[in-house]
């Protein structure tokens, strides 16, 4: 049974993905709390919120509650209210600008003459004797609202970074026993290399001196066995099996992954760097390039691991 199968069945998905969206909205009262929650790749934990001013004081209550659900990744999150209460906006007048404004009507009413009454109408145009304002709210009993809110909304984007961290969970897994597979046959293939560079060597030294050479056999012994010991890949094959044990180790602990895993596929790079730079034949080189391009496919998906 597969690695990614053994974990479905186990009931968990360790791995989860730094990309996800989630919005939600809670009403308690009269006042509406409404939030959006998008999240990206990013190296460490960033959090941006655009939240109404009023609300600036409980940014870091809000970021930590970010910070208990997410490790990694960028978090944007955009917060609105709606006060739906009857007192949500109300009248003030400003009585100073009121009386000033009558005064001034009755000087002029005074200086031409004028016969007609003051009256209501002439202060309704008029902007700054009554204003409306918005209803002053205790932002401290908001705070249970909007902390549902978010912990739904934080809640929702972790189910959707799992659903999608399942998929790259599969995909690594069925990358990982490509990779596997190919390293066995190359491991397999390389216990070949004496009559490989038995054959190349004399077909050489032929091409060189044709048939008027007699050629010492134990000499070609020594250049063959330098040559193998030159190329010997055995100690990269048993640490890239390590490292795809390790791999699966990582993947398989509860907590975040992509650091590790993206550090743990420097080292598997590096293996396989060596390993092109000793083998000779066609068919283990062919190998190595197919490995280093499964790498290079499981390097980008980790990229989106948190």
């Amino acid at each position: 049974m597969s690695f990614f199968y053994q974990t479905i069945l186990s009931g968990y998905i360790m791995i989860k993905s730094m990309t996800s969206f989630a919005s939600t909205e809670v009403t308690h009262d009269d006042l509406t709390v409404s939030s959006e929650i998008r999240t990206y790749n990013s190296r460490h934990l960033d959090i941006a919120l655009r939240i109404p001013p009023e609300y600036f004081d409980m940014e870091r209550r809000m970021k930590n509650l970010v910070s208990e659900k997410l490790a990694r990744g960028r978090v944007e999150i955009r917060l609105n209210m709606v006060d739906d209460s009857d007192q949500a906006y109300q009248f003030e007048i400003d009585e100073a600008e009121a009386d000033a404004y009558y005064t001034a009507l009755n000087q002029l009413k005074s200086r031409f003459a004028l016969k007609s009454e003051i009256s209501i109408d002439h202060f309704a145009g008029v902007g700054k004797i009554i204003r409306r304002v918005q209803h002053k709210r205790d932002l401290e009993s908001d705070w249970t609202l909007i902390e549902e809110c978010l912990v739904k909304a934080l809640d929702e984007t972790e189910i959707m970074r799992e659903k999608e961290g399942a998929f790259i969970l599969k995909d690594l897994t069925k990358r990982l026993e490509f990779i596997e597979k190919s390293i066995i046959a190359m491991e397999n293939r390389a216990s070949d290399i004496l009559s490989f560079y038995q054959e190349r060597l004399v077909n050489r030294i032929s091409v060189l001196t044709g048939d008027s050479v007699d050629i010492d056999p134990s000499r070609i012994a020594q250049e063959i066995a330098f040559l193998a010991d030159k190329s010997d890949i055995s100690e990269e094959i048993v640490r890239i099996k390590s490292h795809i044990e390790q791999f699966n180790a990582i993947m398989d602990a509860q907590e975040p992954a992509g650091r590790k895993l993206n550090f743990l596929l420097q080292e598997f790079n590096r293996e396989c760097n060596t390993l092109s730079s000793k083998v000779q034949s066609t068919d283990l080189s062919h190998g190595v390039v197919t490995v280093k391009a499964e790498l290079e496919k499981i390097r980008e998906q980790v990229q989106n691991i948190e």
